[in-house]
Formats: structure tokens, sequence, C-alpha cells
């Protein structure tokens, strides 16, 4: 799983291979009758100013555990993985 994970992330940053992940915690869930896993992380695009990202996805088992970007770096991400029931730790801001 991890490595659909942060392939599908790398997908949408500017630095993809010096791309460092954190704290990942997934979940399972069904939502409008489709299994979904629901992903929610952290991720250090070296290009990206403020460091690590903030960041949560959708993996579809029923298609081969596709992955799908929800939203990353945005104010929406921490209260969508709330919702989802996976409290992200809060990070502390760099010295």
């Amino acid at each position: 799983m991890e490595e659909i994970i942060t392939a599908g992330v790398r997908q949408h940053l500017k630095n993809p291979i010096s791309a460092k992940f954190g704290t990942m915690l997934a979940g399972e869930r069904s939502l409008n009758g489709r299994h979904e896993i629901v992903v929610c992380g952290y991720v250090d695009d070296k290009g990206s100013p403020g460091g690590n990202e903030p960041f949560i996805g959708n993996i579809y088992p029923d298609t081969g555990n596709s992955f799908e970007l929800v939203a990353i770096n945005d104010v929406s991400v921490s209260g969508a993985c709330k919702a989802a029931g996976l409290a992200m730790p809060e990070l502390k801001p760099n010295s």
C-alpha cells in the first residue's frame, strides 16, 4: 500500500524524487456504496516553502488499488482527515 500512496502523491509534487514521507494513517470506509481506503499523511517536497505538507487521498480496492489524491497542502486536509476518523498529529513549526 505504501508504494501505491507514495507513487500517487509524487505525481503531484514539484520535486518528486527528493520527496520524503512522514507520518501516514489509513482507514477503511464505505462511501456512497463504494469501498475505499482513506490515507492521510505528510510529505516534505524540498522545493516547496514550509516543508511538510499534509495530504489526503483514497485507494479504491475495487479498481486494482487505484489511488486518487484528494488534496495536498490545503486547509481542508485536516478537517477531511478528522471526518474520516484519522486525526493527524499537528506538526511543530520549523525553528
